[in-house]
């Protein structure tokens, strides 16, 4: 036996699970004297077809991420205030988890507004992901504190152009954005309550670094250039 062999029939026994949740449980329902037989002809077929195997794993991760996006499809789609830019009346949003911190979320800015100018249709959610340090953590409470007054984007613009991101870049971002600081204090248990709730269902979606992206029931943590984001955006809207 070769050391390849059982983490291989390991993930078989993943794909064909998948392939039978991908065809509506079309395995299950074979007659039991012939499901043996059918599964072999599927774990042939697999290793006479490897190139296959991405794929099988890509459509059982989409359902399983499907299952939960719509279990918790208000905390995902449904931004905190004003957190979220694009079309007022989308036929399709996505959401960024992001963390003010982290150097390829700043990267993918010019990206999301070139998708945004060139779709007129489609509205980005953000989400606050802070997981890179404790000033992550502050930018993500005042974002939040921002988002809940209308003042997102003045507040995110403000900050990503004042450079590294600490306790005096943030308070300078939220003087220039224009937030009222006792209002942005008090509502500090809520920004608290919104982060944890997606730090929670981030966990449940497998997700592994910033920028990640929900589109569709398609999740992917990297950054991705635009014809990428438009490639999955067009995917989402033709199994919607």
């Amino acid at each position: 036996m070769s050391r390849w062999t059982l983490p291989l029939a390991g993930l078989l026994g993943i794909v064909i699970g998948g392939i039978a949740m991908y065809f509506g449980g079309a395995l299950v329902r074979v007659p039991a004297g012939d499901r043996a037989r059918v599964e072999g002809i599927v774990h042939d077929y697999m290793l006479s077809h490897p190139e296959i195997l991405p794929e099988a794993m890509e459509a059982l991760r989409d359902k399983e991420h499907a299952t939960v996006i719509a279990d918790n499809r208000k905390a995902i789609l449904e931004p905190v205030g004003s957190a979220w830019q694009g079309a007022a009346a989308p036929d399709l949003t996505i959401v960024e988890y992001f963390d003010y911190n982290c150097g390829y979320c700043r990267a993918s800015l010019p990206v999301i507004d070139e998708l945004l100018a060139g779709d007129p249709k489609l509205r980005i959610v953000y989400r606050e992901f802070p997981v890179l340090g404790e000033s992550s953590g502050q930018a993500a409470r005042m974002s939040l504190a921002a988002a809940e007054q209308g003042k997102f984007r003045a507040f995110h613009d403000a900050l990503y152009a004042g450079g590294s991101v600490s306790a005096d870049t943030i308070a300078a971002a939220a003087k220039k954005a224009g937030l009222d600081a006792g209002r942005a204090a008090a509502f500090t248990p809520k920004a608290d309550a919104e982060i944890a709730s997606n730090m929670s269902i981030a966990q449940q979606l497998k997700l592994t670094g910033t920028p990640s992206w929900v589109i569709g029931n398609r999740v992917v943590s990297s950054a991705m250039p635009l014809a990428e984001l438009q490639r999955l955006v067009a995917r989402a809207r033709a199994k919607s």
